[in-house]
């Protein structure tokens, strides 16, 4: 308001007194109301964007001069193709000459990812007394993120025809073989899902279970008895996913050929479908789609891939209801997850036989194109399948008895 006009009104406070209070204020922050930022916060981002661009252009003399990063040096992920690499600052924590930064990568693998994976990093930077620019002492998964590849050592990259698989601890004949059986899981996927999908695979092999543990950001124990798991984000093709197929050579090693080749047509089913995969699909469709396909032209017939199932249905046990998603729990007992599996694949192996393998793949789009779990389901079976939810698990637990008796 210009002019010298003496403010005053019911709360008493004078002209004189407001000025006093804007120079108290004055004293606190800037006239114009602005706080003066710390610049720790543009310095990191300035650093890591020169880290990136290092990592781009495989420059390792530059990404030295961003400082040591331990646990992510440049040889670990040099041999990784790239196609992005950025970091977002989103927080910064200094006590003088150091700094804990909490970051957000972003990168993208050429010529497999349509959208970027997304990983939460701690960033520990220091500088000179003098004031200089900072460098990063350490850079390391944030406390509720999973570890990257190169974070347990170097990576290993093993080229195939429709694969690529990324290695720590493993000898380059071992990659080779996982990079063979994906491609040979490609087309397999590709003959039977009639979706569009990228039809390449990334396959990452870790040491042991403890560092595929280490990659999902979960206990060992959890993973104990699981060959392999499919991560990437559900939701639909918007959402471009990154998935990545993530090994555990402890229990693939103990599985035989038939086996090791199933559990990664198995997993890239789940990469083929994950467009069409949402929170409405119910994990007996998503895992039994997924076995229908691995089994799919093996020759086994329903009581050799299905022995736990056979072995409870045997002894009178038919279930009186298709798996929930509870039973697929990876803590659940083995021979109950077992159950949930085979049960899940052979509705799936049902529905193929009695209605068709188009309908099949009509079917899993129909129940996960809803925008929620109640109903899916049940449209999906009216409208495609002309069947009723009491019906179908009848049709079921029939199906059980005359394959596995």
């Amino acid at each position: 308001m210009a002019g010298r006009r003496r403010v005053s009104g019911p709360s008493g406070v004078s002209g004189s007194s407001v000025v006093a209070l804007c120079l108290l204020l004055v004293a606190l922050v800037a006239c114009g109301g602005r706080t003066t930022a710390d610049p720790a916060r543009a310095d990191v981002q300035r650093v890591l964007d020169r880290r990136a661009a290092a990592v781009l252009a495989h420059d390792a003399a530059a990404y030295a001069r961003t400082g040591t990063g331990t646990g992510t040096g440049f040889d670990h992920l040099s041999a990784i193709p790239l196609a992005a690499w950025s970091y977002r600052v989103r927080d910064v924590q200094r006590t003088g000459d150091t700094a804990t930064a909490d970051v957000e990568l972003r990168y993208r693998v050429e010529g497999y990812d349509r959208g970027p994976v997304t990983a939460g990093r701690t960033v520990r930077l220091s500088r000179d007394d003098g004031g200089g620019a900072w460098s990063v002492d350490s850079d390391r998964p944030a406390k509720e993120s999973g570890q990257q590849p190169w974070d347990q050592g170097a990576v290993e990259v093993v080229r195939g025809t429709h694969s690529l698989v990324l290695g720590v601890g493993q000898s380059t004949a071992m990659l080779r073989r996982f990079a063979d059986l994906a491609d040979r899981a490609v087309p397999a996927v590709s003959d039977a899902w009639d979706g569009d999908w990228s039809r390449r695979v990334v396959v990452v092999v870790p040491r042991s279970v403890e560092g595929m543990a280490g990659l999902l950001g979960s206990p060992a124990s959890s993973y104990r008895g699981i060959a392999a798991v499919t991560t990437g984000e559900t939701g639909g093709r918007e959402h471009a996913p990154a998935d990545r197929i993530i090994v555990n050579p402890d229990a693939y090693g103990l599985l035989g050929s038939l086996g090791k080749q199933v559990v990664l047509t198995h997993e890239t089913t789940h990469v083929a479908t994950r467009a069409d995969t949402t929170s409405a699909t119910p994990l007996w469709l998503s895992e039994g789609y997924a076995d229908w396909v691995g089994y799919r032209g093996s020759g086994r017939t329903a009581a050799q891939a299905a022995p736990e199932l056979a072995d409870a249905v045997a002894e009178g046990r038919v279930p009186a209801r298709l798996p929930t998603d509870e039973d697929f729990g990876f803590t659940a007992d083995a021979e109950e997850l077992a159950r949930a599996y085979e049960g899940g694949w052979l509705a799936c192996r049902m529905i193929a036989e009695q209605w068709g393998e188009d309908r099949l793949d009509a079917f899993y789009r129909s129940v996960g194109a809803h925008d929620k779990r109640a109903g899916a389901v049940e449209d999906a079976l009216h409208e495609v399948l002309g069947t009723t939810p009491d019906d179908f698990t009848a049709r079921w637990r029939e199906y059980l008895r005359a394959r596995l008796a």
